[in-house]
Formats: structure tokens, C-alpha cells, sequence
């Protein structure tokens, strides 16, 4: 049976003291509402409906940039999420398969607990996720008759007996599109808020004679985020389970608090991370590389045998082949070294292209932006650019070439030739000495003023 997927991503967020809608904030790199989507796109739904409210311009972008097809609904007043389910009836129109209810601030809920909620739905007509609380607090409660969910008490209604279960609500849901809307139809607002609460259903279902059940997942799993405090304690959630998973892997980290990874870091197994490492989004390191510390990648690719920094900036484009060396305080952006190049000390590379086996010597930079356009240096193979040299794009260097120190090109360099492009030294003899007395005189008579 085809999957449906509905998120609610209405809320404001009131507690994040924040401007941003509360899923577009972030984890490992990634707004939380594309934690959501990701988990569940590996179900590979038939349709992807995101609820928007509060922020809704930036959260349907936010949902159309993970994935283009998805079909944003907005929830125009904030009246509990069984109202908010409701907005997505209509672009569920002629859909018949399975739904389920996810939430935009719920980060954590794993592919193989949505799948084992799928199967479950075969023998049941209303899933419900749960999870064993440590601390029950004020979780709604799964009341349990075997494996028959009969009702979700929430704590404010349940008796003392009641409030000592730990099963406690999720909140997410999954049934068959034509009966989940039509439970959702008799969801009454008697109470205090005067919302419409999702979880009513179940007790509506079992009325009618209908039967749920309950999933469980980790307490974890379930974690939704409501505060920077709970937004930090989830980063760091997120951290140590990346970190943990890549090295199981076979990830070498010599220091794994202090590595710092995003939602789509992928590294080789065999590869080498040295302390405090940030990985923003979009980087592949392939195994056997190493990436040394206070080294900083985004966006780039590092092949085998390569070795960036310590102190490295690896920038959006950068594209390493492999056994590449990238040394200390070097920044590349938007430029592929080839196989062998390197590019050790105080460098700047940005919008190239550099041959295999090619040295890029201290100081040397691309000077790639003209104040309007970005332009680009091609550089040869197994050429030699020395040190402090200036390449003032758009230009090429040839294969086997070389620039002498403190050059600066601006014209094509053949292959094979040298460029040398600087003005000729001059010695004034004694000037020096006369120069420092005539500064010493004048900052000696400030002095007295």
C-alpha cells in the first residue's frame, strides 16, 4: 500500500525567543523540519504534505528546497493539530494508502521505527507511536489491553493509577487516509484550550468498533524541541550519534567531543580526523584521507590519500583528488586540485583549476574577482608557481612551468616557460641610517609637545 506523508509545521515557537519559524532552526546543519522529511523519505511516499502557519513563506521554502513535490497547507488559525491535519484533506483528495502524522520539530524518529509503524497498520486501523519515559511528567498515556491501544489519556484527566504508567504519547500517528479524516471529523474541542487534539481519534476509533495499537521507539527518538535549551541538548544528541556511527564505521577520531559534523558528512572508513574539525553540510571525505586539526569543510570533496591542514579552509567547490596536500592557513573555494598537487602554507585558491603534481608555493593567490565578475586560473600539471606570486584571472599557466617569486601574472604563461614579473631591486647606500635618525628626530620632538 502507497504512504502519505503529513507534517505539521504550524507552531510559532513562542519559547525560542526567536524570529525564525521553529523548524528552520537547525541541527547538524539541517533545519529541523529536514530531519522530519528525511527520515521519512526513505518510505518513498506517494505525497509529502508539509502544514505551514506561522512563517509559512519560509517554512514552504525550507520544504520545497528538501523536496520540490512537496505540497504545503496552511493552517490560517492555530486550533490544535487534529484542525491542523485537517488543512491537508484536500491535497489528499484521491489518495488511498497509508498516512502519517509527523511533526516539523520532531527531529529524531528513525526510517526503521516509521516502517515498523507500516506494518503494524496492516493489522490495525489506527498506530500510534510510544515510548517508556524515564521521567512520565505530563506525557499523555497509552492505555494498553495487550497489544489493543484502548484510549491516550492525557495527565490532567488520568487517575493516580493512570499517571503511573510510563507509556506515553508520541503524538505521531499513522491509519488509512479515508478513516483518519474521517475520526478526525468528530474530534471535539471541549476543553480547556478549546483545540482540537489529534489524539482523540483512538478513542473515537475504538467506539466504533475500529482497533489501534501502539508502536514503541526510544524515548530519544521522540524528542521535540521547543527551546534553545532543548535545541542544544539535540545538537549534541545528534553529535555524539554521527560521531559514534562513523566511527563503528571505521572512522579514526582522535578526539570525537571536539569533531563537529552535519547531517550529511559521509567519511571513508580508515580516514583520520585530528581534533576540532567542523564539517559543515556537503562534504565527502573518502577513506583513507586526513583531515588535520582546526580545519574547517564545506561543501567539498576530499579523495584518498589527501591531507588537509591543520588550519585549513576547504570551501564550496573545493574538489581534491587524490593524495592532494592542503597545509596550514590555505583556503580553497570553488577550484579542483588534481591528483598530487599541493598547496602547503598562507595561500589563497579560489575559481581554479590546478594540474596534478603542480606546487603552489607560500603566499600565492588567485585574484579572482574584479569588483563585478569572478574569474578563473588554469594552471598545468607538474608546474611550479613560487612563492608570493599574484595570478590576476581571468589567466593560464601552461604544463612544466613555473612563476619566480613575487611574481605577478597577468598574461598566459606557455608551457615550459617562467614568468617574472616584478621591478628591479635598488640598494641606497646609507639611506637607512638617515631615514630612522630623521623619524627618531620628529618622534622625539612630538614627544615634548
Amino acid at each position: 500500500m502507497s504512504t502519505a506523508l503529513v507534517i505539521l509545521a504550524a507552531g510559532k515557537g513562542t519559547r525560542m525567543e526567536s524570529d525564525l519559524p521553529k523548524v528552520l532552526h537547525k541541527i547538524g546543519g539541517a533545519p529541523l523540519l529536514h530531519h522530519a522529511m528525511l527520515s521519512a523519505s526513505a518510505l518513498e511516499p506517494e505525497r509529502c504534505i508539509v502544514v505551514t502557519g506561522h512563517g509559512a513563506d519560509a517554512v514552504e521554502a525550507a520544504a520545497k528546497e528538501f523536496d520540490p513535490d512537496a505540497v504545503a497547507v496552511r493552517q490560517s488559525e492555530q486550533l490544535g493539530t487534529a484542525h491542523a491535519v485537517l488543512q491537508a484533506r484536500d491535497a489528499l483528495d484521491g489518495f488511498d494508502g497509508d498516512v502519517i502524522v509527523l511533526y516539523g520539530d520532531t527531529p529524531f524518529i528513525t526510517t526503521e521505527t516509521l516502517e515498523q509503524m507500516i506494518a503494524a497498520r496492516a493489522a490495525h486501523d489506527v498506530v500510534v507511536l510510544g515510548f517508556n519515559a524515564a521521567d512520565p511528567g505530563r506525557y499523555g498515556r497509552l492505555i494498553m489491553d495487550g497489544p489493543s491501544l484502548k484510549q491516550i489519556v492525557e495527565f490532567k484527566e488520568a487517575t493516580d493509577e493512570e499517571k503511573a504508567i510510563t507509556l506515553c504519547n508520541s503524538g505521531v500517528i499513522c491509519a488509512e487516509s479515508g478513516t483518519l479524516f474521517d475520526l478526525l471529523t468528530e474530534v471535539g474541542n471541549d476543553n480547556a484550550a478549546g483545540e482540537y487534539y489529534l489524539p482523540d481519534i483512538v478513542g473515537i476509533a475504538t467506539a466504533r468498533g475500529l482497533t489501534a495499537t501502539a508502536v514503541t521507539c526510544t524515548e530519544a527518538e521522540t524528542l521535540g524541541i521547543n527551546s534553545r535549551l532543548e535545541l542544544a541538548a539535540a545538537e549534541a544528541l545528534f553529535q555524539q550519534a554521527k560521531r559514534r556511527d562513523l566511527i563503528e564505521d571505521g572512522v579514526v577520531m582522535q578526539a570525537p567531543d571536539t569533531v563537529f559534523l552535519s547531517f550529511d558528512t559521509i567519511i571513508g572508513r580508515d580516514a583520520e580526523i585530528e581534533p576540532n574539525v567542523v564539517f559543515a553540510p556537503g562534504v565527502t571525505v573518502e577513506s583513507g584521507a586526513r583531515i588535520r586539526a582546526f580545519s574547517h569543510l564545506e561543501g567539498a570533496h576530499v579523495s584518498r590519500g589527501a591531507i588537509v591542514g591543520p588550519f585549513a579552509r576547504l570551501r564550496p567547490g573545493a574538489e581534491l583528488a587524490e593524495d592532494v596536500h592542503i597545509g596550514n592557513f590555505v583556503e580553497i573555494k570553488n577550484a579542483s586540485i588534481d591528483e598530487g598537487a599541493k598547496v602547503n602554507h598562507l595561500t589563497y585558491i579560489g575559481d581554479a583549476e590546478i594540474g596534478a603534481r603542480t606546487n603552489i608555493g607560500a603566499g600565492t593567490i588567485t585574484c579572482n574577482y574584479d569588483g563585478v565578475m569572478k574569474h578563473r586560473t588554469t594552471i598545468g600539471r607538474d608546474t611550479f608557481i613560487g612563492s608570493n606570486t599574484m595570478l590576476v584571472a581571468p589567466v593560464t599557466v601552461g604544463n612544466e612551468a613555473m612563476t619566480a617569486t613575487a611574481t605577478v601574472v597577468t598574461k598566459d604563461v606557455p608551457d615550459g616557460a617562467m614568468a617574472i614579473a616584478r621591478t628591479e631591486q635598488t640598494n641606497k647606500q646609507g639611506f637607512a641610517r638617515k631615514l630612522f635618525s630623521m623619524l627618531r628626530a620628529k618622534k622625539a620632538k612630538q614627544a615634548k609637545v
